[in-house]
């Protein structure tokens, strides 16, 4: 840890990242100002660089993004303004500061058909509106900033705001049984490890301007892979071990769980290339989930809101 702490704006207050970011920061040595509406607002991009600029970072991490996958079949121009032209006004405020930055994307740029873990340099090829501007908004923040690093995370829990493992004990609370989908194969990933490895990420790149490698796309998930019904089962029997409502899961296919958006069957991500070039390695799934449970037994955790 640095005497001096890290300074790092983060776009939003109330995400999953944003608020893990604002609770791990002290404690690895960052400063950390969560920046979000109505003083930065992702669909109106001349509000983005006053507000960066006024956070003074050393540091952009851009958690914000309109993550709210089927809804965005339905509402694909305002996904695209926020996670395409938002993300690109991000990046160019950062640029135009003398800041690297950091942005945050997500397994869907990829359809899961490959048979094992993706790398970078797969070709992606998302599924569903969200996965494409999400890949769209790389693509934006790259052309906008060159030193920036893009960090692919997936299926993020945590005890804030809405998520799976949330809604699987509020489930649990009412019911002996739920239906979870047993043939979607991911990474889950604790908020609170993604904040740990972006700060990290973030450290080495202000640490380390000129060098050209800690630059580009990384994967950072969770170690192992899990499906749906998997996860929801660790969660039950962690809840139960603590005393917390559990279920029992029964398991069933996608085709038996429609939704808006289609959803790939394997999104697993090979998280090889930041270990190697950041040595950043996030936790087992396994390992992490236990603390995520816990809290949200608490029950000390307010319901949050993706911005």
């Amino acid at each position: 840890m640095s005497a001096t702490p890290l300074r790092i704006a983060v776009t939003g207050r109330e995400g999953q990242v944003a608020r893990a970011l604002a609770e791990r920061g002290p404690a690895l040595g960052a400063e950390v100002v969560c920046v979000g509406r109505p003083a930065l607002d992702l669909t109106a991009p001349a509000t983005i660089l006053p507000a960066l600029a006024a956070a003074a970072p050393q540091v952009v991490v851009h958690a914000a993004a309109y993550t709210a996958v089927d809804r965005a079949e339905g509402e694909p121009d305002l996904a695209h303004a926020v996670n395409v032209e938002g993300a690109g006004a991000v990046a160019a405020a950062a640029a135009r500061l003398g800041v690297p930055v950091v942005h945050l994307s997500t397994d869907y740029v990829f359809d899961g058909r490959i048979g094992r873990p993706h790398r970078e340099d797969d070709a992606p090829a998302p599924v569903n509106v969200y996965g494409r501007t999400k890949l769209a908004g790389e693509a934006a923040v790259a052309a906008a900033a060159p030193d920036h690093a893009i960090l692919r995370v997936a299926w993020v829990y945590s005890p804030f705001g809405r998520n799976f493992v949330r809604t699987m004990l509020a489930l649990a609370a009412t019911r002996n049984a739920v239906r979870v989908v047993s043939d979607q194969h991911g990474a889950p990933t604790s908020a609170l490890a993604i904040a740990d490895g972006v700060i990290a990420v973030a450290r080495n790149l202000v640490a380390r301007p000129d060098e050209a490698a800690l630059r580009g796309l990384f994967h950072m998930t969770g170690a192992g892979e899990a499906t749906w019904a998997d996860l929801a089962e660790a969660v039950f029997a962690e809840s139960a071990r603590l005393g917390g409502p559990s279920a029992r899961v029964e398991r069933i296919g996608t085709v038996d769980y429609p939704t808006p958006a289609v959803r790939a069957p394997d999104t697993r991500l090979d998280c090889n290339r930041l270990a190697a070039v950041h040595g950043v390695a996030l936790p087992h799934w396994r390992v992490s989930l236990p603390e995520v449970v816990a809290r949200c037994l608490a029950g000390k955790e307010e319901e949050g809101r993706t911005p």
